[in-house]
């Protein structure tokens, strides 16, 4: 069976030498993070052995720092655009087995818009990942509105992906865990902290009425829905029509119509089946998250769903492919 994976990243130890130790601060790649960089940056060497030995036909690629988020809205256009010509260059000679989404410097929001479009136009880039808030600021701020509106002319997706919680919200939520000083990173993080900051910044967009403001607009999260799938029942009824929010539909059917999520990360079948009763099989796509989790992971995932072959084709490849075009 044909194998889609999209939530699978990179980064390149050249453009994270771009970026000066000024602005960086203590975001420094840590030790874990340089420990994980071999598997990062590589592309037809070890990460493309284990596509095979797995049985996975593409990845689609993103970037997995969030360095141009930093940069003022002057120095990040260009930045922006010499990731992705490097990451265009990198997969150019595989194109049946890589594809990519954009790097998108959203602090300057139409230059965002137009490498978008540059991107798909020149590179065939199947959309985009936007890394958690910018700046501090969710995307349903209008400043942000042009590169929904070039995403939904274009009729690519935006993957919205967990990024590092605001210092503010670390320093709340997430410092001085019991004896522990400074942050607790697994509870900030992939524990827990940036799923749920990922389900508010959906849940946002709905209310904000971004959604209908761009009804033909699809995002994408990861991570098995991000909370939402068991926050479903409640939340239809927090943001039912008329409740306060811009939404001018449910949020059953909005999400249904314009949210699609992947498995990433998520190898167990329980919060498969609570996606499947909300959201639905055509919504549902494979990843395995890599290099972060294992390819093999991701398979065994995937041989063990009790589902129809026709339904298990839906998430392994099928609604990928036509989500995507590839």
């Amino acid at each position: 069976m044909r194998v889609v994976t999209l939530e699978e990243h990179v980064s390149f130890p050249e453009m994270i030498n771009l970026i000066p130790d000024g602005i960086l601060g203590n975001r420094r790649p840590s030790n874990a993070a340089l420990q994980m960089m071999p598997k990062l940056e590589d592309i037809t060497g070890e990460r493309l052995a284990s596509m095979n030995e797995s049985g996975i036909s593409m990845q689609v690629l993103s970037v997995e720092n969030t360095d141009v988020n930093l940069l003022d809205n002057s120095s990040a256009p260009d930045f922006a655009s010499k990731y992705n010509d490097l990451l265009a260059e990198k997969i150019k000679d595989h194109p049946e087995r890589f594809a990519a989404f954009a790097h998108l410097p959203m602090t300057a929001p139409a230059a965002a818009a137009d490498e978008l479009e540059r991107t798909v136009k020149d590179y065939n880039f199947r959309g985009a990942m936007i890394k958690g808030l910018i700046n501090g600021e969710f995307l349903d701020a209008p400043k942000f509105a042009p590169v929904f509106e070039r995403a939904e002319k274009l009729g690519v997706p935006i993957y919205i992906h967990p990024g590092i919680p605001p210092q503010a919200v670390m320093d709340a939520y997430y410092s001085n865990v019991g004896s522990k000083t400074g942050p607790f990173e697994a509870i900030a993080c992939w524990g827990w902290g940036w799923h749920s900051e990922t389900a508010i910044h959906v849940l946002r967009l709905l209310a904000a009425g971004t959604f209908d403001r761009y009804p033909k607009l699809k995002i994408i999260i990861g991570h098995m829905g991000e909370m939402l799938p068991i926050m479903w029942v409640r939340s239809e009824r927090a943001f039912k029509l008329g409740a306060g929010g811009e939404n001018q539909r449910t949020l059953a059917d909005t999400f249904r119509q314009q949210l699609h999520i992947t498995t990433s990360g998520f190898f167990t079948q329980p919060p498969l089946q609570l996606a499947l009763d909300t959201i639905g099989i055509d919504n549902i796509m494979l990843s395995v998250d890599y290099p972060f989790s294992s390819n093999q992971m991701g398979i065994e995932f995937l041989n063990n769903i009790q589902l129809p072959a026709d339904q298990v084709a839906k998430i392994a490849h099928e609604n990928a492919d036509k989500l995507l075009g590839l």
